[in-house]
């Protein structure tokens, strides 16, 4: 089966982890010359402004000329379909971390002592 072309795809476009990354860089939400976010991410210009196009695409982040400096800022409402499906999962979280805390502190009122990992929970 065919994946989904990146570019239609705010999940396929999150995927990716060095789009991750750059999303990390923009994610204070200041705007950023393409130069600054190579300097963060450790990756060459022409991947990163590819990465950015993909972004660009999908909605996730959005471009403005200052001069001949394109400068990118961070969209994060429209990463809000992929914050809505994750969020569905919270509840499973909470209830894990719940139940970690409950048997630590039974294990503290059972023996005295503090759990030195989580394979003593």
């Amino acid at each position: 089966m065919a994946r989904a072309a990146t570019t239609l795809d705010v999940f396929n476009a999150v995927a990716e982890p060095r789009r991750r990354e750059i999303l990390d860089v923009l994610g204070d939400g200041r705007e950023r010359a393409v130069n600054e976010v190579v300097d963060a991410v450790g990756m060459p210009q022409p991947s990163v402004s590819k990465h950015l196009s993909v972004l660009l695409k999908v909605g996730v982040v959005s471009v403005t000329r200052n001069g001949q400096m394109r400068m990118y800022r961070l969209n994060g409402s429209n990463l809000k379909p992929v914050h809505d499906w994750v969020s569905t999962f919270e509840r499973y979280w909470t209830h894990q971390l719940d139940r970690i805390k409950e048997r630590a502190e039974q294990k503290m009122r059972a023996g005295g002592h503090e759990p030195r990992n989580e394979e003593e929970l």
